[in-house]
């Protein structure tokens, strides 16, 4: 029998208004990879802080290489070999690689001062390990997202971490270098004795990737350790969410037929875009796809006002417009714009959920009415609090305690209130469980239906090929070419990777 290097038994964890944890039982085998999978708020992020020691649990037990432990603070699990890579990146961009590999060890000479040589030296070594051809002088700024998250991995390795959980590993990657990953994955395994946690909404990495799954759901146990070899998608799904997956794909249409809302017309940035062309109907869904760094996000924020377009015109409704800020997008053009970033960009992590939701209507309320009332705030937030089912104890609740996933649903409600006649959305299925994923994709395709027309920017082929009803590739910072999609997934994406390699 394979031995267990850790192990947690009945973990109990209540939070004001919410029972995080009931009785959950985990248990991660020596050299494996366990996936860790559940929807939003059940309970995923809360047992990854107790193994991470940022929470203690009520009760229950935590065994690591067997033996009973107390872990009060993340010092004590990195004291115990575990480490985590969350899915935001924890990086200091101005420092060095080779300075945030050894951060927490940084060796020094002999009058006390940073060994700035032997930094090279003994981060090189980790960096090798993960296949990282990279001088450790070079500031963490100039890496790839991909490279980023390698040099995580790095660091977490130069801790001498025999436990390394990874939230969203694959967020912010693209296909191939997520393969990639995954492959430098298999051999830390292998080679360096590292057993993984692996968090991911993707199936399709947990089927290719993973030895064994535990999924909980409402904060309890709907299977613990079973064998992916015994499970399918279909299986998976039900005990994730208690019922069958719901597809959802919008319907073909010929929205060329319909009003002009947007037109760009060979549109050059400050920031590198060049001859840009691109067109939007009313009621019609264009998305953008394109490897990172093809500068999708980046066109978007040129049309909110926050990148300068140097040239071209931007025409809304037939007419030549020029769009100075987010403010002027949203009130005098009705665009608006759900942000990929949603703790950077998206919310404001200090204030509570009302506060976030409501961001976007203040103005539209108090110009009504002259001043402004969280009672006349639920009324217009609230519904969509509901629609869209996010988990908190009350609209009081600060931002910065709701999962990953309710934050996220957060910064789709103050765009839906808003009721913006454009509307930009980026990548809006990251971290986000299979059951909301396909609810948003339901909202995204009866929106477009009950009359707004919408950009949307996915990493996320499937989620691509099912909601778009054309979808303009990006390639450095220029269209490359525009797929009519037929839903048709081997045909369109083949269309796709043909723009994307050309």
């Amino acid at each position: 029998m394979t031995e267990l290097c850790l192990e947690i038994n009945r973990a109990d964890k209540a939070f004001p208004g919410v029972q995080a944890l009931s009785k959950a039982n985990f248990k991660l085998k020596k050299g494996s990879i366990h996936a860790l999978l559940g929807e939003n708020g059940a309970g995923k992020s809360t047992l990854i802080k107790i193994i991470t020691g940022i929470h203690k649990q009520d009760h229950g037990d935590l065994l690591i290489n067997n033996s009973a432990r107390v872990l009060n603070t993340p010092n004590d699990a990195t004291l115990y070999g575990i480490s985590v890579v969350h899915q935001e990146r924890n990086l200091i961009r101005r420092f060095s690689v080779g300075e945030n590999l050894m951060l927490n060890n940084l060796p020094r000479n002999h009058f006390g001062l940073i060994d700035y040589k032997e930094i090279a030296i003994q981060s090189k070594k980790w960096l090798e390990i993960m296949d990282l051809n990279i001088d450790p002088a070079t500031l963490v700024s100039d890496l790839t997202v991909a490279k980023m998250q390698l040099c995580e991995i790095a660091k977490a390795l130069s801790l001498k971490s025999k436990i390394l959980l990874l939230d969203e590993p694959t967020s912010s990657l693209s296909p191939q270098e997520s393969e990639n990953l995954f492959l430098l994955l298999k051999k830390i395994v292998r080679d360096e004795g590292v057993s993984i946690v692996f968090v991911s909404h993707k199936l399709e990495e947990v089927f290719s990737i993973c030895d064994e799954v535990t999924v909980l759901r409402d904060g309890k146990n709907a299977c613990t350790s079973e064998k992916i070899e015994n499970l399918n998608r279909k299986k998976l799904v039900k005990l994730m969410i208690g019922r069958d997956e719901q597809i959802v794909r919008a319907k073909s249409q010929n929205s060329k037929n319909k009003n002009l809302v947007l037109k760009l017309n060979n549109v050059k940035s400050e920031i590198g875009h060049r001859d840009i062309n691109l067109e939007l109907h009313e009621s019609e869904i264009v998305g953008l796809y394109g490897l990172v760094g093809a500068g999708r996000t980046e066109l978007a924020k040129c049309l909110i006002g926050i990148e300068k377009i140097v040239s071209g015109d931007v025409e809304i409704n037939g007419l030549k417009q020029t769009i100075h800020s987010p403010k002027t997008a949203l009130e005098k053009f009705r665009i608006g714009y759900i942000s990929e970033d949603r703790k950077k960009e998206g919310l404001i992590l200090i204030h509570n959920v009302l506060d976030n939701s409501s961001i976007t209507v203040w103005s539209k309320i108090k110009k009504a009415f002259g001043y402004v009332t969280d009672g006349m705030i639920s009324m217009k937030v609230t519904p969509y609090i509901q629609q869209l089912e996010v988990k908190t104890p009350s609209n009081y609740q600060l931002i910065s305690n709701l999962s990953g996933g309710n934050q996220q649903k957060i910064s789709v409600v103050k765009w839906l209130a808003a009721g913006t006649d454009i509307l930009i959305i980026d990548e809006p299925t990251v971290g986000i469980d299979i059951k909301t994923k396909a609810y948003l994709h339901k909202l995204i395709i009866e929106l477009a239906e009950t009359g707004t027309s919408i950009i949307l920017i996915s990493s996320d082929m499937p989620e691509m090929i099912g909601l778009a009803d054309r979808i303009l590739v990006m390639k450095d910072f220029k269209i490359s070419g525009e797929v009519n999609n037929n839903h048709n997934y081997d045909k369109t994406s083949a269309a796709i990777m043909e723009y994307i390699h050309d």
